[in-house]
């Protein structure tokens, strides 16, 4: 019998992870004031049906986190966001995250995390980083600041030349509008800054965290199903 296609495998399971991202249509953006929020703030999460959380490089806690919910929370989707060098991507994926988001698009980025078998999402707001990170192998490209650059309009008007790419906006969504986001075929899923702002981590408020994420995936269920 031949040995499995490494690559092929690879490519398998980043497909499955955008595929898991897509299917949500949500993921938590979370800035952690200290590694001890991380359990009770997936397991809020997890209890409103959102089991993921992008765990940004934003504060020390992050990249301790991520390996402790891994093990804690295995069926969850972990991944690192804020992620702005190679050395970082690297850290992050070593640590286990599942996928690599980052603020601009960084070509060295990129390249480690396509070396590893991860799906990266380098950020992008004109039509020349866009085209950038998809020649340069983006999984999803996160739109932003989606909010203050045209948010849906823009994505409306950029799906004509980019039809085979889908976007994750991110920056400026919030229940008010996430609807009208995730109606739009070119967006796969939004960044969901408001689902844990530091605020609610730094006060222990982990059954609004709960209510706020039930209501997204209600949101998430209308806008994609109703």
């Amino acid at each position: 019998m031949s040995e499995p296609n490494m690559p092929d495998m690879k490519g398998r399971e980043m497909q499955s992870i955008v595929e898991r991202i897509t299917s949500l249509g949500v993921v938590p953006v979370i800035e952690l004031g200290s590694v001890e929020q991380a359990a009770p703030l997936l397991e809020a999460l997890c209890a409103g049906g959102l089991p993921s959380a992008e765990i940004t490089l934003r504060t020390p806690a992050g990249i301790e986190a991520i390996p402790l919910l891994r093990r804690s929370h295995p069926d969850a989707l972990i991944g690192a966001g804020t992620v702005r060098t190679a050395e970082d991507a690297r850290r992050a994926i070593d640590r286990g995250a599942q996928f690599v988001v980052s603020p601009g698009t960084d070509l060295d980025v990129i390249a480690v995390c396509r070396a590893e078998g991860v799906p990266v999402l380098p950020g992008a707001c004109t039509p020349t980083e866009i085209g950038t990170a998809v020649k340069a192998g983006a999984a999803l490209v996160k739109f932003f600041p989606a909010g203050v650059l045209g948010g849906v309009n823009f994505l409306k008007a950029i799906a004509g030349p980019f039809r085979e790419v889908r976007f994750v906006p991110t920056g400026g969504v919030s229940p008010d509008n996430l609807a009208e986001y995730l109606e739009l075929p070119a967006v796969a899923a939004c960044g969901g800054t408001w689902l844990a702002k530091p605020a609610m981590l730094a006060d222990g408020r982990y059954d609004q965290i709960e209510k706020l994420a039930s209501e997204a995936m209600a949101i998430v269920r209308e806008a994609r199903h109703g």
